[in-house]
């Protein structure tokens, strides 16, 4: 196993200026500030792996502790929610929950493998859930850049979700969403058809990482499970955060563009989102004394 490892130091600009970057092992571009650290020491980098059987074990280690910290910020609601993750060995593939599992109780060993056709091909032979595979597969389809993808009926996203709007940019926390979310308007009911987990990966864009599924839920995705599961603790809590603004009454004072835009550059790529994740997921470790990893 390898680590790519840099470290910068960026100094305050404003948001005109330009921001340097380093670049990652899926080629996009890293924001300098998601690596610094003090004395140069570095934090939370995405390891790259030579073995795609390692890499494998990994992503679905990850995974179950993404689920482990759903459970704990409460996004559980009966057999609803979902998590994915593109396999690298098989990459027309990829990993899910078994339906029926509790996410405070998933391991690695629990995930389904699963190929275009929504068969088990390996790993847990259990049934998944229908809805999950067809939001899920069409989304990986449509989005080779796509490695994970989040999905549940947390409370806040789904009350945000009626209203069928974006959210405002009222935070430093929702500059993450700042042209990074859409919403999808056409509630097609549980989505147990191909076409409508088509239009959803549709409506997701070729750019978009976060969507608002009106009168459904939130969806994330990112090319680790980490990204894509710290981008959906931060949309639920942006969503929450402007439903209790919304509740005042008052007038917002909204983060301009290029503020936005300058902290969403900053703070906001596949290195940063991976590194916030890492303190959450050690703490379920820790919590299920190695448990979820087995």
């Amino acid at each position: 196993m390898s680590f790519t490892q840099t470290t910068t130091i960026v100094e305050p600009e404003r948001a005109s200026q330009q921001l340097h970057h380093s670049t990652g092992e899926n080629g996009a571009a890293q924001g300098a500030v998601s690596t610094i650290a003090a004395d140069g020491l570095r934090f939370g980098q995405i390891p790259t792996f030579e073995n795609l059987l390692q890499k494998r074990q990994w992503q679905l280690e990850h995974m179950a502790g993404a689920f482990r910290v759903f459970a704990r910020k409460g996004y559980t609601e009966a057999t609803s929610g979902h998590i994915s993750v593109r396999d690298p060995v098989h990459p027309n593939t990829f990993w899910i929950n078994p339906l029926g599992y509790h996410f405070g109780m998933l391991k690695a060993s629990d995930m389904v493998h699963v190929d275009e056709e929504g068969n088990a091909i390996g790993g847990n032979k259990a049934a998944v859930n229908v809805a999950g595979f067809m939001i899920h597969s069409s989304i990986h389809k449509a989005r080779p850049d796509v490695h994970a993808a989040c999905h549940t009926h947390s409370v806040y996203g789904k009350a945000w979700s009626t209203f069928g709007k974006p959210l405002d940019i009222i935070n430093q926390d929702a500059c993450s969403f700042w042209n990074n979310h859409v919403v999808y308007k056409n509630f097609g009911g549980m989505v147990l058809e191909k076409e409508e987990g088509e239009r959803i990966a549709e409506a997701l864009g070729p750019n978009a990482n976060a969507a608002i599924l009106q009168n459904h839920g939130l969806l994330t995705v990112g090319s680790t499970v980490d990204e894509a599961a710290a981008l959906y603790t931060l949309f639920e809590r942006a969503c929450q955060v402007q439903i209790l603004a919304e509740s005042t009454g008052l007038e917002k004072v909204l983060v301009s563009d290029e503020e936005a835009e300058y902290t969403r550059k900053a703070a906001i790529d596949p290195e940063a989102l991976y590194a916030d994740f890492q303190p959450d997921l050690n703490y379920e470790i820790y919590k299920s004394k190695g448990e979820l990893l087995k």
